[in-house]
């Protein structure tokens, strides 16, 4: 398969109306790992693959590091998904992601709050880089 922006997009637009059931049926104010588990729930009632808490390599100049870095989830090989479920995201959790995007060469991320009223009007950011830019339209 070809990644292309249109299908990043689609993929995107499935994985927040997920994350939308969830908060649909269970409302905010629990804890991220309970939130994390009924959405891997609902990824795979979706058809959707995914990879969760996976690890993060750290590469420096030859240099591998085994760090504890955790990707909460990884959907269909290609974009990358943080869960919080804190009163704000705040800029480090941005750029936690983009670093993560940028260690596994993924084009595109998504932080989900699940703390919030709405997650489609305030509890969700997408993130892109280089890679996602350099992608064909279609």
């Amino acid at each position: 398969m070809i990644i292309t922006k249109k299908y990043l997009n689609n993929l995107t637009f499935k994985v927040i109306g997920c994350a939308i059931e969830v908060h649909k049926q269970i409302g905010p104010g629990l804890l991220e790992s309970v939130y994390e588990k009924c959405f891997l729930k609902e990824l795979s009632l979706q058809g959707l693959s995914y990879k969760n808490q996976l690890w993060v390599p750290i590469h420096y100049k030859g240099l591998e590091l085994n760090g504890e870095l955790r990707l909460d989830v990884l959907v269909e090989d290609v974009l990358c998904v943080e869960l919080k479920a804190q009163e704000n995201i705040i800029p480090i959790h941005e750029a936690i992601l983009l670093s993560y995007m940028q260690m596994l060469s993924k084009p595109k991320g998504l932080l989900l709050n699940f703390h919030c009223r709405n997650i489609f009007k305030e509890g969700q950011k997408t993130l892109v880089n280089d890679l996602f830019r350099q992608l064909n339209e279609n």
